[in-house]
């Protein structure tokens, strides 16, 4: 039972995390035919838009934090490997979990205070003082919830590289058995 839910748990988890990559590429599209719609404008017609540079720089926003908990989970990351790759498979697998574990208490603590300092802008109804002045709250949302999520997601990383790494010496043993039994 406990089983079926963490599955269901995990399913209902990614398919929340491929719809803000989907989300992010909405914004990514919108963003670049902003832009090109901007430069046409200002430079062929000598009417600049006021609102694309200001959408812009919000969709950047969104677009990093809808995307990064998918680009962590499918590993489209940039890697520093060079020491990971001087390790043993097991000392790789405990680095990784190390390395998670602290990338998720990171990620809770930015998300915590980003939902503080969200909220607060919420209750006082704060806005960006700009051309459009948008309301703050609904633009720095995204912030805890994408920290929080891909905390979420640095955890289940930390949980497969245990499995891993508990795993590794079993293999290693059952490795030698075949390859005494292939000797003797």
């Amino acid at each position: 039972m406990r089983v079926k839910l963490l599955r269901r748990s995990e399913a209902i988890f990614d398919r929340i995390m491929r719809a803000l990559f989907t989300l992010a590429c909405v914004v990514l599209v919108f963003t670049l035919l902003s832009v090109s719609y901007e430069i046409m404008m200002r430079y062929f017609l000598s009417r600049p838009q006021i609102w694309v540079v200001e959408c812009a720089s919000y969709g950047l926003v969104f677009i990093t934090f809808l995307s990064t908990v998918w680009v962590l989970k499918n590993e489209r990351h940039v890697k520093m490997s060079w020491l990971l790759d001087r390790l043993n498979p097991r000392n790789q697998a405990l680095l990784n979990i190390i390395t998670s574990i602290l990338g998720a208490i990171v990620w809770l603590v930015i998300a915590w205070y980003a939902g503080q300092l969200t909220w607060s802008m919420y209750l006082e109804g704060a806005k960006i003082d700009t051309a459009l002045e948008p309301f703050k709250a609904p633009l720095v949302a995204i912030i805890p919830i994408g920290s929080f999520l891909l905390s979420i997601q640095l955890l289940r990383q930390a949980y497969g590289y245990l499995r891993n790494w508990r795993a590794l010496p079993e293999e290693k043993r059952r490795l030698e058995k075949t390859l005494n039994f292939n000797r003797g």
